[in-house]
Protein backbone atom coordinates (compact mmCIF):
# COMPACT_ATOMS: atom_id res chain seq x y z
CA UNK A 1 0.00 0.00 0.00
CA UNK A 2 1.32 3.65 -0.90
CA UNK A 3 2.60 5.53 2.15
CA UNK A 4 2.76 8.77 1.80
CA UNK A 5 5.73 11.64 3.00
CA UNK A 6 3.99 13.59 5.09
CA UNK A 7 7.25 15.89 5.03
CA UNK A 8 6.52 16.62 1.89
CA UNK A 9 2.88 15.75 0.93
CA UNK A 10 1.38 19.22 1.66
CA UNK A 11 4.01 21.63 1.87
CA UNK A 12 7.11 23.38 -0.16
CA UNK A 13 10.05 21.94 1.22
CA UNK A 14 12.21 24.03 3.03
CA UNK A 15 9.44 26.78 3.44
CA UNK A 16 7.22 27.59 6.38
CA UNK A 17 3.57 26.96 5.52
CA UNK A 18 2.08 30.34 4.82
CA UNK A 19 0.35 31.09 8.32
CA UNK A 20 -0.14 34.12 10.40
CA UNK A 21 3.17 32.52 12.70
CA UNK A 22 5.46 32.33 9.71
CA UNK A 23 3.72 36.13 9.29
CA UNK A 24 4.74 37.44 12.62
CA UNK A 25 7.45 35.13 13.39
CA UNK A 26 10.48 36.92 15.48
CA UNK A 27 13.61 37.30 13.75
CA UNK A 28 16.41 34.57 14.21
CA UNK A 29 19.56 33.61 12.41
CA UNK A 30 19.68 30.81 10.03
CA UNK A 31 21.00 27.60 10.80
CA UNK A 32 23.43 25.83 9.13
CA UNK A 33 23.00 22.72 6.87
CA UNK A 34 24.54 19.47 7.07
CA UNK A 35 28.05 19.51 4.81
CA UNK A 36 29.89 16.98 6.27
CA UNK A 37 29.63 13.82 7.63
CA UNK A 38 29.99 14.24 11.64
CA UNK A 39 29.89 12.61 15.21
CA UNK A 40 28.41 13.83 18.57
CA UNK A 41 27.71 11.94 21.66
CA UNK A 42 23.49 12.31 21.37
CA UNK A 43 21.77 13.20 17.60
CA UNK A 44 18.57 14.37 18.31
CA UNK A 45 15.99 14.11 15.09
CA UNK A 46 13.15 16.60 15.08
CA UNK A 47 13.31 20.65 15.39
CA UNK A 48 10.02 20.98 16.69
CA UNK A 49 8.81 21.27 20.83
CA UNK A 50 10.27 17.77 21.36
CA UNK A 51 13.74 17.65 19.62
CA UNK A 52 14.65 21.71 20.81
CA UNK A 53 13.78 20.91 24.48
CA UNK A 54 15.65 17.42 24.39
CA UNK A 55 18.79 19.13 22.37
CA UNK A 56 19.03 22.25 24.83
CA UNK A 57 18.42 20.09 28.20
CA UNK A 58 21.26 18.01 27.15
CA UNK A 59 23.59 20.28 26.00
CA UNK A 60 23.01 21.89 29.72
CA UNK A 61 23.90 18.42 30.83
CA UNK A 62 27.28 18.68 29.16
CA UNK A 63 26.50 16.84 26.06
CA UNK A 64 27.76 16.97 22.51
CA UNK A 65 24.17 17.35 20.44
CA UNK A 66 23.25 17.68 16.62
CA UNK A 67 20.02 18.07 15.65
CA UNK A 68 18.94 17.71 12.34
CA UNK A 69 15.29 18.85 10.87
CA UNK A 70 14.35 18.19 7.84
CA UNK A 71 12.65 21.17 6.92
CA UNK A 72 13.10 24.62 9.62
CA UNK A 73 13.35 24.53 13.17
CA UNK A 74 9.32 24.95 13.93
CA UNK A 75 8.43 23.70 10.72
CA UNK A 76 5.94 20.83 11.99
CA UNK A 77 3.25 20.90 14.34
CA UNK A 78 5.16 23.26 16.84
CA UNK A 79 4.76 25.97 14.62
CA UNK A 80 1.42 25.25 13.26
CA UNK A 81 -0.87 24.90 16.31
CA UNK A 82 -3.61 26.44 18.42
CA UNK A 83 -0.96 27.63 21.27
CA UNK A 84 -2.71 26.19 24.18
CA UNK A 85 -0.91 25.24 27.07
CA UNK A 86 -3.22 23.08 28.77
CA UNK A 87 -3.59 21.25 32.26
CA UNK A 88 -3.15 17.97 32.49
CA UNK A 89 -2.48 15.39 30.40
CA UNK A 90 -5.12 14.54 27.22
CA UNK A 91 -7.12 12.14 29.59
CA UNK A 92 -9.07 13.49 32.68
CA UNK A 93 -8.08 11.96 36.03
CA UNK A 94 -10.48 9.85 36.57
CA UNK A 95 -10.13 7.95 33.39
CA UNK A 96 -6.53 7.65 34.16
CA UNK A 97 -6.76 6.44 37.74
CA UNK A 98 -9.03 3.54 35.93
CA UNK A 99 -6.40 3.19 33.46
CA UNK A 100 -3.36 3.34 36.12
CA UNK A 101 -4.46 3.17 39.22
CA UNK A 102 -4.36 6.03 41.38
CA UNK A 103 -0.50 6.31 42.24
CA UNK A 104 0.18 6.47 38.48
CA UNK A 105 -2.43 9.01 38.03
CA UNK A 106 -1.45 11.54 40.81
CA UNK A 107 2.17 10.95 39.23
CA UNK A 108 0.73 12.15 35.13
CA UNK A 109 -0.61 15.03 37.27
CA UNK A 110 2.62 16.24 38.86
CA UNK A 111 4.17 15.56 35.24
CA UNK A 112 1.25 17.11 33.57
CA UNK A 113 2.04 20.33 35.94
CA UNK A 114 5.94 19.99 35.33
CA UNK A 115 5.11 20.50 31.43
CA UNK A 116 3.61 23.76 32.39
CA UNK A 117 5.80 25.02 34.55
CA UNK A 118 8.66 24.13 32.48
CA UNK A 119 7.50 26.25 28.95
CA UNK A 120 6.90 29.61 31.52
CA UNK A 121 10.44 28.79 33.15
CA UNK A 122 12.00 28.19 29.76
CA UNK A 123 10.01 31.27 28.64
CA UNK A 124 11.40 33.28 31.43
CA UNK A 125 15.05 31.57 31.43
CA UNK A 126 15.55 32.15 27.99
CA UNK A 127 13.27 35.74 27.51
CA UNK A 128 11.60 33.94 24.47
CA UNK A 129 9.09 36.69 22.98
CA UNK A 130 6.08 34.58 22.14
CA UNK A 131 3.00 36.51 23.32
CA UNK A 132 2.25 34.31 26.45
CA UNK A 133 -1.20 35.16 28.16
CA UNK A 134 -2.86 32.87 31.10
CA UNK A 135 -5.83 31.10 31.05
CA UNK A 136 -8.10 28.72 28.92
CA UNK A 137 -11.83 28.33 29.14
CA UNK A 138 -13.63 25.09 28.85
CA UNK A 139 -17.07 25.39 26.49
CA UNK A 140 -19.64 22.68 26.59
CA UNK A 141 -21.88 23.20 23.62
CA UNK A 142 -24.35 20.71 24.91
CA UNK A 143 -25.56 21.22 28.51
CA UNK A 144 -25.81 17.93 29.52
CA UNK A 145 -22.19 18.01 29.52
CA UNK A 146 -22.14 21.21 31.95
CA UNK A 147 -22.70 19.28 35.17
CA UNK A 148 -19.73 16.89 34.26
CA UNK A 149 -17.52 19.64 33.67
CA UNK A 150 -18.44 21.11 37.00
CA UNK A 151 -17.76 18.10 38.79
CA UNK A 152 -14.55 17.65 37.18
CA UNK A 153 -13.17 21.11 38.61
CA UNK A 154 -14.47 20.13 42.04
CA UNK A 155 -12.39 17.08 41.84
CA UNK A 156 -9.08 18.96 40.73
CA UNK A 157 -9.58 21.29 43.25
CA UNK A 158 -10.72 18.56 46.05
CA UNK A 159 -9.04 15.66 45.48
CA UNK A 160 -6.28 17.32 43.53
CA UNK A 161 -5.07 20.02 44.89
CA UNK A 162 -5.74 22.39 41.82
CA UNK A 163 -6.91 25.67 43.00
CA UNK A 164 -6.50 27.20 39.53
CA UNK A 165 -10.00 26.25 38.04
CA UNK A 166 -13.55 27.25 38.45
CA UNK A 167 -16.97 25.94 37.05
CA UNK A 168 -18.86 28.54 34.54
CA UNK A 169 -22.59 28.95 34.23
CA UNK A 170 -24.50 29.64 31.69
CA UNK A 171 -25.11 33.55 31.62
CA UNK A 172 -21.14 34.12 32.56
CA UNK A 173 -19.90 31.83 29.59
CA UNK A 174 -22.00 33.97 26.83
CA UNK A 175 -20.79 37.27 28.47
CA UNK A 176 -17.02 35.75 28.46
CA UNK A 177 -17.15 34.66 24.52
CA UNK A 178 -19.77 36.55 23.00
CA UNK A 179 -21.95 33.69 21.68
CA UNK A 180 -24.76 31.86 22.48
CA UNK A 181 -23.31 28.62 21.50
CA UNK A 182 -22.68 27.09 24.61
CA UNK A 183 -23.74 26.33 27.99
CA UNK A 184 -21.39 26.26 30.54
CA UNK A 185 -17.92 25.46 31.09
CA UNK A 186 -14.78 26.18 33.13
CA UNK A 187 -11.91 28.67 33.80
CA UNK A 188 -8.06 27.47 34.32
CA UNK A 189 -6.26 30.30 34.82
CA UNK A 190 -3.36 28.04 35.65
CA UNK A 191 -3.46 27.00 31.58
CA UNK A 192 -2.54 29.57 29.37
CA UNK A 193 -1.40 30.39 25.41
CA UNK A 194 1.36 31.23 23.31
CA UNK A 195 2.62 32.28 19.99
CA UNK A 196 4.17 28.46 18.66
CA UNK A 197 6.40 29.49 16.21
CA UNK A 198 7.67 32.03 18.24
CA UNK A 199 8.13 29.49 21.29
CA UNK A 200 9.85 27.00 19.16
CA UNK A 201 12.42 29.89 17.47
CA UNK A 202 13.22 30.67 20.89
CA UNK A 203 14.51 27.28 22.04
CA UNK A 204 15.82 26.81 18.62
CA UNK A 205 18.49 29.82 19.49
CA UNK A 206 18.66 29.11 23.02
CA UNK A 207 19.90 25.32 22.00
CA UNK A 208 22.41 26.67 19.84
CA UNK A 209 23.80 28.86 22.57
CA UNK A 210 23.89 26.26 24.55
CA UNK A 211 26.35 24.44 21.97
CA UNK A 212 23.59 22.26 19.58
CA UNK A 213 24.59 22.19 16.25
CA UNK A 214 21.10 22.62 14.38
CA UNK A 215 21.32 21.14 11.17
CA UNK A 216 17.98 22.26 8.81
CA UNK A 217 17.15 20.84 5.37
CA UNK A 218 18.66 17.51 6.65
CA UNK A 219 15.52 14.69 6.02
CA UNK A 220 16.41 11.66 8.05
CA UNK A 221 16.26 8.27 5.77
CA UNK A 222 16.73 5.69 8.19
CA UNK A 223 18.59 5.10 11.06
CA UNK A 224 20.76 1.84 12.55
CA UNK A 225 21.90 0.95 15.69
CA UNK A 226 25.02 -1.31 16.74
CA UNK A 227 28.31 -0.11 18.73
CA UNK A 228 27.25 3.28 17.69
CA UNK A 229 24.06 4.74 16.77
CA UNK A 230 24.18 5.69 12.90
CA UNK A 231 22.11 8.17 11.16
CA UNK A 232 21.78 8.31 7.32
CA UNK A 233 20.43 11.92 5.90
CA UNK A 234 19.21 12.73 2.28
CA UNK A 235 21.71 13.02 0.16
CA UNK A 236 24.33 10.43 1.62
CA UNK A 237 26.02 12.40 4.82
CA UNK A 238 26.36 10.46 8.45
CA UNK A 239 25.99 11.49 11.98
CA UNK A 240 27.54 8.87 14.36
CA UNK A 241 26.61 8.95 17.85
CA UNK A 242 26.43 7.38 21.20
CA UNK A 243 22.58 7.62 21.71
CA UNK A 244 19.46 8.66 19.19
CA UNK A 245 16.38 10.67 20.40
CA UNK A 246 13.23 10.53 17.99
CA UNK A 247 11.19 13.87 17.97
CA UNK A 248 9.60 13.42 14.91
CA UNK A 249 6.00 13.29 15.64
CA UNK A 250 3.55 13.14 13.29
CA UNK A 251 6.48 13.06 10.81
CA UNK A 252 7.76 9.81 11.94
CA UNK A 253 5.97 7.36 9.76
CA UNK A 254 8.29 6.16 7.68
CA UNK A 255 11.24 5.88 10.29
CA UNK A 256 10.54 3.68 12.87
CA UNK A 257 7.70 1.44 12.33
CA UNK A 258 7.32 0.31 16.03
CA UNK A 259 6.40 3.84 17.08
CA UNK A 260 4.56 4.10 14.00
CA UNK A 261 2.14 1.46 14.89
CA UNK A 262 0.78 3.35 18.12
CA UNK A 263 1.25 6.83 16.87
CA UNK A 264 -0.74 8.58 13.77
CA UNK A 265 -0.61 11.44 11.86
CA UNK A 266 -3.77 13.42 11.07
CA UNK A 267 -4.26 17.01 9.69
CA UNK A 268 -5.70 19.85 11.63
CA UNK A 269 -6.26 23.31 10.49
CA UNK A 270 -6.37 27.37 11.59
CA UNK A 271 -7.73 30.28 10.08
CA UNK A 272 -6.74 33.81 10.78
CA UNK A 273 -8.96 36.77 10.56
CA UNK A 274 -7.78 40.27 9.88
CA UNK A 275 -7.37 42.38 13.10
CA UNK A 276 -10.47 43.15 14.31
CA UNK A 277 -9.82 46.08 16.80
CA UNK A 278 -10.36 46.34 20.77
CA UNK A 279 -14.05 46.62 20.51
CA UNK A 280 -15.17 43.59 18.70
CA UNK A 281 -11.79 41.67 20.29
CA UNK A 282 -13.22 42.19 23.85
CA UNK A 283 -16.72 41.08 22.34
CA UNK A 284 -15.44 37.87 21.01
CA UNK A 285 -13.18 36.84 24.13
CA UNK A 286 -13.86 39.15 26.86
CA UNK A 287 -10.91 38.33 29.23
CA UNK A 288 -8.06 37.68 26.22
CA UNK A 289 -8.22 33.31 27.39
CA UNK A 290 -7.75 30.90 25.01
CA UNK A 291 -11.29 28.80 24.14
CA UNK A 292 -11.33 24.71 23.89
CA UNK A 293 -15.20 23.62 23.45
CA UNK A 294 -16.41 19.94 24.11
CA UNK A 295 -16.80 18.62 20.55
CA UNK A 296 -15.40 15.59 19.83
CA UNK A 297 -13.68 17.11 16.66
CA UNK A 298 -12.91 20.01 18.95
CA UNK A 299 -13.19 23.83 18.31
CA UNK A 300 -10.34 26.06 19.23
CA UNK A 301 -9.70 29.71 19.46
CA UNK A 302 -8.17 32.44 20.83
CA UNK A 303 -6.81 35.96 19.59
CA UNK A 304 -3.44 36.77 18.86
CA UNK A 305 -1.73 40.21 19.79
CA UNK A 306 -3.10 42.03 17.18
CA UNK A 307 -6.14 41.16 18.25
CA UNK A 308 -7.21 38.40 15.31
CA UNK A 309 -9.37 35.51 15.81
CA UNK A 310 -7.64 32.67 15.57
CA UNK A 311 -9.49 29.41 15.11
CA UNK A 312 -8.89 25.90 14.63
CA UNK A 313 -11.44 23.80 13.86
CA UNK A 314 -12.16 20.10 11.66
CA UNK A 315 -9.78 17.12 11.09
CA UNK A 316 -9.13 15.10 7.43
CA UNK A 317 -7.57 11.49 7.70
CA UNK A 318 -6.43 11.63 4.18
CA UNK A 319 -3.14 12.26 3.41
CA UNK A 320 -4.31 16.16 1.37
CA UNK A 321 -5.08 18.86 2.85
CA UNK A 322 -8.10 20.79 1.81
CA UNK A 323 -7.62 23.15 -1.56
CA UNK A 324 -9.61 25.58 -0.03
CA UNK A 325 -8.02 25.71 4.07
CA UNK A 326 -9.77 29.11 4.65
CA UNK A 327 -13.44 28.22 3.63
CA UNK A 328 -13.31 24.27 5.58
CA UNK A 329 -12.39 25.93 8.41
CA UNK A 330 -14.75 29.53 8.45
CA UNK A 331 -18.18 27.41 8.83
CA UNK A 332 -17.27 26.08 12.43
CA UNK A 333 -16.00 29.78 13.30
CA UNK A 334 -19.46 31.04 11.94
CA UNK A 335 -21.00 28.38 13.85
CA UNK A 336 -20.03 29.85 17.10
CA UNK A 337 -19.55 34.21 15.81
CA UNK A 338 -21.87 34.66 13.25
CA UNK A 339 -20.77 38.32 13.74
CA UNK A 340 -17.40 37.39 12.21
CA UNK A 341 -19.08 36.08 8.57
CA UNK A 342 -17.95 39.72 6.93
CA UNK A 343 -14.52 39.56 8.64
CA UNK A 344 -12.05 38.89 6.15
CA UNK A 345 -9.67 36.05 6.55
CA UNK A 346 -6.23 36.99 6.19
CA UNK A 347 -4.56 33.14 6.32
CA UNK A 348 -5.59 29.73 6.44
CA UNK A 349 -3.55 26.73 7.37
CA UNK A 350 -2.65 23.00 7.86
CA UNK A 351 -0.61 21.06 10.14
CA UNK A 352 0.12 17.12 10.70
CA UNK A 353 -0.09 16.08 14.36
CA UNK A 354 -0.05 12.65 15.57
CA UNK A 355 -2.73 10.87 17.79
CA UNK A 356 -2.45 7.57 20.26
CA UNK A 357 -5.83 5.52 20.11
CA UNK A 358 -6.25 6.61 23.50
CA UNK A 359 -5.04 9.97 22.80
CA UNK A 360 -2.15 9.41 25.39
CA UNK A 361 1.70 9.94 24.57
CA UNK A 362 3.28 7.11 23.58
CA UNK A 363 7.15 7.21 25.08
CA UNK A 364 9.03 4.52 24.51
CA UNK A 365 12.65 3.17 24.49
CA UNK A 366 12.91 1.50 20.89
CA UNK A 367 16.17 0.33 21.88
CA UNK A 368 19.00 0.24 24.16
CA UNK A 369 20.41 3.79 22.67
CA UNK A 370 16.97 4.66 21.04
CA UNK A 371 14.47 7.14 22.65
CA UNK A 372 11.22 8.09 21.29
CA UNK A 373 8.12 10.38 22.09
CA UNK A 374 5.34 11.36 19.98
CA UNK A 375 1.38 11.00 19.79
CA UNK A 376 0.34 14.20 21.71
CA UNK A 377 -2.85 14.11 20.72
CA UNK A 378 -3.29 18.05 20.36
CA UNK A 379 -2.27 18.51 24.08
CA UNK A 380 1.67 18.55 22.59
CA UNK A 381 2.71 22.07 23.56
CA UNK A 382 3.66 21.90 26.97
CA UNK A 383 3.58 18.08 27.15
CA UNK A 384 6.22 17.51 24.03
CA UNK A 385 8.15 20.50 25.86
CA UNK A 386 8.49 18.43 28.62
CA UNK A 387 9.01 14.86 27.02
CA UNK A 388 12.38 16.91 25.63
CA UNK A 389 13.59 17.35 29.14
CA UNK A 390 12.63 13.46 30.14
CA UNK A 391 14.34 12.13 27.24
CA UNK A 392 17.49 14.54 28.57
CA UNK A 393 17.31 12.94 32.18
CA UNK A 394 16.50 9.05 30.71
CA UNK A 395 19.76 9.33 28.47
CA UNK A 396 21.50 10.39 31.21
CA UNK A 397 20.28 7.61 33.33
CA UNK A 398 17.38 9.17 35.10
CA UNK A 399 14.17 7.10 33.82
CA UNK A 400 11.52 8.01 37.15
CA UNK A 401 9.21 10.10 34.77
CA UNK A 402 10.66 8.30 31.60
CA UNK A 403 8.97 4.89 32.88
CA UNK A 404 6.14 6.50 34.51
CA UNK A 405 4.53 8.09 30.72
CA UNK A 406 5.79 4.60 28.88
CA UNK A 407 3.90 2.72 31.71
CA UNK A 408 0.55 3.92 30.34
CA UNK A 409 -0.70 1.50 27.72
CA UNK A 410 -0.93 2.89 24.34
CA UNK A 411 -2.58 0.11 21.82
CA UNK A 412 -1.51 -0.61 18.68
CA UNK A 413 -4.39 0.98 16.01
CA UNK A 414 -6.27 -2.19 14.83
CA UNK A 415 -5.24 -3.19 11.36
CA UNK A 416 -1.76 -2.44 11.53
CA UNK A 417 -0.58 0.72 9.41
CA UNK A 418 -2.47 -0.34 6.44
CA UNK A 419 -6.31 -0.52 7.55
CA UNK A 420 -5.25 2.10 10.25
CA UNK A 421 -6.82 4.95 8.36
CA UNK A 422 -10.03 3.44 7.13
CA UNK A 423 -10.72 2.33 10.30
CA UNK A 424 -10.07 6.00 11.82
CA UNK A 425 -12.53 7.45 9.28
CA UNK A 426 -15.40 5.15 10.11
CA UNK A 427 -14.90 6.00 13.98
CA UNK A 428 -14.61 9.52 13.23
CA UNK A 429 -17.71 9.53 10.52
CA UNK A 430 -19.68 8.81 14.36
CA UNK A 431 -18.28 11.22 16.45
CA UNK A 432 -18.98 14.04 14.09
CA UNK A 433 -22.55 12.79 13.79
CA UNK A 434 -22.66 12.48 17.47
CA UNK A 435 -21.22 16.46 17.48
CA UNK A 436 -24.47 17.08 16.17
CA UNK A 437 -26.55 15.49 18.17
Amino acid sequence: MFTPNFLTANDKAGAYPASYYAASANPVAGFDTLAENSTCDVVVIGGGFTGLSSALHLAERGYDVILLEAHRVGWGASGRNGGQVGSGQRREQDELEKMVGMDDARKLWDIAEQSKDIVKSLISRHNIACDWKPGILHADHRERFVKGTHEYADKLRDEYGYDQIRSIGRDEIRQMVGSDFYHGGSLDMGAGHLHPLNFALGLADAARKAGVRIYEDAQVTRYETGEKVTVSVAGGKTITADMLVLGCNGYLDALEDRVARRVMPINNFIIATEPLGDDLARELIRDDVAVADSKFVINYYRLSADKRMLFGGGETYSYHFPRDIRNFVKPYMLEVYPQLRDAKIDYGWGGTLAITMNRMPYFRRVEPKVFSASGYSGHGVAMATLAGQIMADAVSGTMERFDVMANVPVPRFPGGKSLRYPLLVLAMTWYALRDRL
